[in-house]
């Protein structure tokens, strides 16, 4: 085990993770033994556990460990709940949402992010997550899910992930346009009512292909 490495991780959670308000024993156990640093591009592993985004290619970022830590709680994956995740990115969100859960279906539009994620899923030995490289908004959302996280934005909300939730069922994502977007949890509460939870202010980069804002013409 590397010292350094190890101290720089509980650093993470602790100064960062748990002063953002997670505190729900099992993200914060999920965080600490899932390796953030076997999924971060070998030149930024410097900086595996800041509090930054990383870049990652194709103009997209891993998320901040504060705010996988924020979107984990929200949505609370059991042990025997079906995910779905919308941009799989570097692989380590997840491999967090496959530690907590029962399986894990991952879309990543981009074919050598995907791969990436694969060969450290294998390296890893993470068998709950299966990747799949597809346009998000072209994929045939084969559901019920209980859980579904879209890591990217969407500039105006789209309906379609929402209804692949089972009823009880939960939906992460991020709504509106730089430089204040609202994060907002979905539960599916009947066959067809929603409640919607803002949950905090962020700002994450667009899915790809996701509708944009129209624009004012005057």
């Amino acid at each position: 085990m590397n010292t350094k490495t190890e101290a720089a991780r509980r650093q993470m959670i602790d100064q960062q993770v748990r002063t953002w308000e997670v505190l729900e024993p099992r993200v914060l156990e999920t965080l600490a033994a899932v390796p953030r640093e076997r999924f971060v591009p070998e030149a930024y592993r410097g900086v595996a556990f800041a509090d930054t985004e990383i870049p990652i290619g194709h103009g997209q970022f891993m998320l901040s460990p504060r705010i996988e830590g924020r979107i984990l709680q929200a949505l609370s994956p059991a042990r025997d709940e079906r995910v779905l995740e919308i941009g799989t990115g570097s692989g380590f969100f997840a491999a967090c949402l496959a530690a907590m859960a029962g399986s894990v279906e991952s879309i990543e539009i981009h074919a050598d992010l995907a791969a990436s994620a694969a060969r450290a899923f294998s390296a890893l030995g993470i068998s709950r997550a299966k990747l799949e490289t597809a346009d998000a908004f072209a994929y045939p959302l084969a559901g019920p899910y209980q859980v579904i996280a879209v890591t990217g934005s969407l500039p105006l909300y789209d309906s379609r992930f929402e209804r692949a939730l089972a009823i009880g069922g939960r939906l992460f994502v991020v709504v509106g346009a730089p430089p204040a977007m609202e994060a907002r949890l979905i539960t599916r509460t009947g066959e067809n009512a929603w409640l919607s939870e803002p949950l905090f202010e962020t700002s994450v980069a667009p899915l790809l292909h996701a509708a944009a804002m129209p624009r004012f013409q005057f």
